[in-house]
């Protein structure tokens, strides 16, 4: 239902911008959406969260001032632009749609939005490299 774009390979320091678009009828302005990662060996991790009441958004300590996260309702897209890569951020990234946290800020939820437990509906990843 939900399908994660734009990743790739990019240089420390370099930028990527990842997309989350999802199939005809899904509607991501129904869900708070989150992205999360998972690299070779470890558990997938929360990065990032938007809310569909107010935009609101939550961040993982790790990506605090580095990434940021935005939708357009519009174009059924939900985008995390990441710049100042490191290559501790090299992973699979997903996102997800939570249906528990929906119409909620994120002043409600706090962290908790990061949770995995939290959302439903997970889409295919894209590999995110980030190497000199």
């Amino acid at each position: 239902q939900l399908q994660a774009s734009g990743g790739g390979l990019a240089q420390p320091g370099g930028s990527l911008r990842l997309s989350c678009a999802a199939e005809s009828g899904f509607i991501l302005e129904k869900y708070v959406i989150g992205w999360f990662r998972q690299a070779p060996g470890k558990e997938r991790e929360g990065i990032s969260c938007i809310s569909n009441s107010d935009n609101s958004t939550v961040y993982a300590d790790f990506v605090r001032g580095r990434f940021t996260i935005s939708r357009d309702n519009a174009k059924n897209t939900v985008y995390l632009q990441m710049n100042n890569l490191k290559p501790e951020d090299t992973a699979d990234y997903y996102c997800a749609a939570s249906q528990v946290l929906a119409y909620h800020s994120a002043s409600t939820y706090g962290e908790t939005g990061l949770w995995t437990r939290h959302y439903d509906h997970w889409g295919q990843g894209t590999q995110v490299t980030v190497s000199s």
